[in-house]
């Protein structure tokens, strides 16, 4: 399986994985869980083995605290991936949030010399290095609620049920913290290639704060566009899985079994 007991506490299968090819690891967006990527993991199964990740205060890791900052949340996950104990090639897809976290754990994963991604792909972000003064995870409730109704990706019924707010609310609020205190150190560069997955109407993300993630890796740099606003990747599923599995293509062999 290729996980540690620790690491089921963070990493979610889906599906089986297949006998060979690489590895892709999902990071979820502010407030997200795991099972987010279950359509996306099925559609991706036939072709790689996929992990979701699972944030601590929420679904079955509920009575957790949720973490308020991107640097002890990347350090546990960078523990938990750096200890998988099989050697096929691996990428990390983040969304969002999400694509932070992945950013983070790979530099991690680098400085301490340990087996990461061979690309890293950032989707619904704009780059570690464009910042934007923003503080919603201070709103009063029902502005921080409409707020997470504005993105698109919450289920209004959710939203309408006092008793579901109640579980989601709290965890969503410190992932908000977390992301808009943020701030990568100057040395914050990878060496692997970096593609950036975006909405053309997304009002989170622009082209040209998405086009600086380029500053952020010395190889190679790909922006895609797709149709929609910040959670374009539901509604475009099919294209992302295509963009996906192109990506995946790319990654070494795994090395044979001795």
């Amino acid at each position: 399986m290729g996980i540690s007991a620790d690491g089921e506490r963070w990493l979610r299968r889906f599906q089986p994985a297949p006998a060979g090819g690489p590895r892709l690891l999902l990071f979820p967006h502010a407030g997200g869980s795991a099972s987010f990527f279950v359509p996306l993991a099925k559609a991706l199964a036939p072709v790689a083995d996929v992990l979701a990740v699972q944030y601590p205060g929420r679904q079955d890791r509920r009575l957790e605290a949720a973490h308020t900052a991107i640097a002890p949340l990347a350090d546990e996950i960078a523990e938990v991936v750096g200890a998988l104990d099989d050697d096929r090639p691996l990428a990390f897809f983040g969304h969002s949030l999400g694509a932070v976290v992945a950013f983070e754990v790979t530099r991690r994963l680098a400085t301490a010399q340990r087996p990461g991604p061979a690309v890293l792909v950032v989707s619904g972000r704009r780059a570690p290095s464009t910042l934007r003064e923003e503080s919603y995870h201070r709103l009063p409730e029902a502005a921080f609620i409409a707020e997470l109704g504005s993105l698109g990706g919450t289920d209004p019924r959710i939203l309408a049920e006092p008793e579901l707010l109640e579980l989601i609310v709290p965890p969503t609020r410190a992932d908000y913290q977390a992301i808009e205190t943020y701030e990568p150190g100057p040395d914050a560069v990878l060496d692997i290639p970096v593609v950036a997955l975006i909405g053309d109407t997304d009002s989170r993300v622009t082209t040209a704060e998405a086009e600086r993630w380029r500053e952020h890796t010395s190889a190679s740099f790909e922006l895609r566009h797709f149709t929609g606003g910040h959670f374009y990747l539901v509604d475009q599923q099919p294209a992302v899985v295509d963009a996906l599995t192109g990506v995946l293509a790319t990654l070494p062999a795994p090395h044979p079994a001795s």
